[in-house]
């Protein structure tokens, strides 16, 4: 039995949040975190400005389009380089995938 291999995700992608998994702010402490059954991953502001860049039906999301189209917004948004951009967003997303909390 050969094993297929393991999803990536590229800026051709559409990612959206896995099943299971929702966004939420933490009033009393100021947080934006992921929450998963009996996992919760606290995002920092660049990880929230992505997360809501590249994943759909979230706060702040709209439609949210392809990866590469994420991507082009928040160069633009954060008036960087797209190709740094492109490299960081897409290490994270492929990490998130990774770590369950996010799917192609």
């Amino acid at each position: 039995m050969t094993d297929s291999p393991a999803p990536t995700i590229s800026e051709d992608s559409r990612v959206r949040l896995a099943p299971g998994v929702m966004l939420r702010h933490d009033r009393a402490r100021d947080e934006w975190m992921l929450l998963a059954p009996e996992r919760v991953l606290v995002l920092d502001d660049t990880a929230l400005a992505v997360v809501r860049a590249a994943t759909p039906r979230i706060p702040g999301a709209g439609d949210a389009g392809t990866v590469g189209e994420a991507i082009t917004r928040l160069a633009a948004d954060y008036d960087a380089p797209r190709a740094d951009i492109a490299a960081d967003v897409l290490e994270m997303l492929n990490d998130l995938l990774a770590k369950g909390y996010v799917v192609p």
